[in-house]
């Protein structure tokens, strides 16, 4: 069922694939020989009565949410033609206005590791490419296993923040951890890939990369794993019919012989790739359509409702959408993060063979089997105790308050040992004491399809006294928001500097030694710091 939330998105989308196209004649959607499905027409979208939340903008003035479409300059003042969106950034909420905060869960980490390649490239990240609940997820977080028998535990802890110096702000981390699925208990899993191999993907760090990402899952492929390879130009081709893990060398053939040629037909390419996967589908498996691309279409408005269509009529099917992003200069953020958002999967950026590692080796059970669909939370806030609260980022993953229990609304999907972490800026009254909140998750079983809902309370007695006393990984967790924040020259972050979260980082890093990315972190924060003198 289409949400209004999931609505305004593909409208977004529409508008998006418009402006991404490369010129010319659009492009048939039909692929030579591709094999009729007798799909059904998509059902017409009615909106419902409901409106959308609407959220007050901080003091900064007025956010312009509409869609990013003319090139990002760098800070060399070198065009980049990157396509982002800029949600906004969500305000302090009085809880006698609104206690409640209510917002769809999500594992993207893609907005982080676009940063990244920025800074790689010597030049800071666009304002509107920072998506903050994007760089603190992509971190671990040190949350415990959840308690026996149960998918999810519920963590929260917090602290004063050691970035506001006029008033005094607490800190709440609430944390979620989904069960561990060991590699030789993944289900099997039909996975179809969809790779761009049009004339924008001809560099190394495109289609290069994605054939090199993809020989590192080939390795972790299961035995009864199927593979379905689907490329588009011009028009869309099988290059690879489905094809057992066990048979590596003609899968790694396939992928070898991979190579750039024309213009791009998405539309073609998905069609084909959905088709394929209803093909090759595994009843109780992994059902997985995988695009790897720039995000570049060269279609006109006719395919672009058929690609958001091929989305949605194959969700019932129990076919989810995971996409993968490659490639700086003409690359479209947005278009690979909703077409994600609105195919019930997740989106990923691949900047380098580290991650490349980090998702088809490291968390390759949790980036392809999902143990929980639509999965949201909602905080709510004790008015006697809390005066205002302010969610940091998931800015577009808002959900109306009484929609909460609703079973019909679309959510978030998490993968097996995903974890989900949302930091709240919470503002008590003086001297009060008791229950700060109680945090509610809500999932469906993507097996039983059964509903399940947990809730914990948080209460001031829980609180730090000291931010450099509490967990590191909370620590961490603050710091890396912080960061974002200044970024995306958030209004919120106006009392502090680069310099500020250098300092802080530099200081965590020595409890987390151990831990690669946050030596790298720092790293970044010095060149982000260095960029901005």
């Amino acid at each position: 069922m289409l949400t209004l939330r999931k609505a305004i998105s593909l409208s977004v989308l529409l508008v998006l694939l418009f402006a991404t196209a490369c010129g010319g004649s659009p492009a048939s959607t039909e692929a030579p020989g591709a094999p009729d499905y007798n799909l059904e027409p998509a059902a017409t979208y009615e909106p419902a009565a409901t409106e959308a939340p609407v959220f007050v903008e901080p003091p900064s003035g007025e956010q312009d949410q509409s869609p990013s479409l003319a090139p990002t300059q760098t800070s060399n003042n070198e065009p980049y033609d990157m396509f982002f969106q800029d949600y906004g950034v969500n305000p302090s909420i009085d809880t006698e206005d609104d206690n409640l905060s209510t917002f769809a869960l999500d594992v993207d980490s893609g907005s982080y590791t676009v940063m990244r390649n920025y800074l790689s490239d010597g030049n800071l990240p666009p304002a509107d490419s920072v998506r903050v609940e994007e760089y603190v997820n992509f971190f671990e977080q040190g949350y415990p296993s959840p308690p026996d028998h149960q998918a999810f535990g519920i963590s929260i802890d917090g602290a004063p923040s050691p970035f506001t110096e006029t008033e005094r702000y607490q800190m709440l981390r609430i944390g979620l951890q989904g069960y561990q699925v060991d590699d030789a208990d993944r289900k099997d899993a039909s996975l179809t890939f969809v790779i761009d191999v049009s004339g924008s993907m001809d560099q190394d760090n495109r289609l290069g990369l994605v054939k090199r990402s993809l020989e590192l899952l080939v390795e972790q492929l299961h035995r009864d794993d199927t593979v379905t390879i689907v490329v588009y130009g011009s028009s869309a081709r099988v290059v690879l019919n489905p094809t057992p893990g066990s048979d590596k060398r003609e899968i790694l053939s396939a992928i070898n012989s991979l190579h750039p040629e024309d213009a791009t037909n998405a539309a073609a390419g998905l069609h084909l790739g959905y088709g394929m996967a209803m093909e090759a589908f595994m009843p109780g498996g992994i059902n997985r359509v995988i695009l790897c691309s720039d995000g570049v279409a060269n279609v006109g408005n006719t395919e672009a409702d058929e690609i958001l269509n091929e989305i949605s009529r194959y969700l019932n099917e129990g076919i989810t959408l995971t996409t993968i992003g490659f490639g700086m200069d003409n690359y479209n953020d947005t278009l690979m993060e909703q077409l994600a958002d609105n195919g019930d999967g997740f989106y990923a950026y691949i900047d380098n063979m580290d991650e490349a590692r980090r998702l088809f080796i490291d968390e390759i059970t949790g980036t392809l089997q999902t143990i929980a669909l639509d999965a949201k939370v909602q905080v709510d806030f004790n008015p006697a105790v809390v005066a205002r609260y302010r969610l940091v980022g998931f800015e577009n993953r808002a959900i109306a308050d009484d929609e909460f229990r609703d079973n019909e609304v679309d959510a978030g999907e998490i993968g097996a040992g995903h974890t989900v972490t949302a930091l709240y800026e919470v503002k008590l009254y003086p001297d009060t004491y008791g229950r700060i909140a109680t945090v509610n998750m809500r999932w469906e079983d993507p097996d039983t399809h059964s509903v399940t809902e947990i809730s914990k309370d948080f209460d001031v007695s829980q609180l730090a006294f000291d931010f450099r006393e509490t967990d590191p990984y909370f620590q961490r967790a603050v710091v890396v928001a912080e960061y974002a924040e200044l970024l995306k020259d958030s209004y919120w972050a106006e009392e502090s500097s680069i310099q500020d979260v250098y300092r802080e980082a530099e200081r965590i890093s020595e409890y987390l030694y151990h831990d690669d990315v946050m030596g790298e972190f720092v790293d970044l924060v010095r060149e982000a710091r260095r960029l901005k003198d």
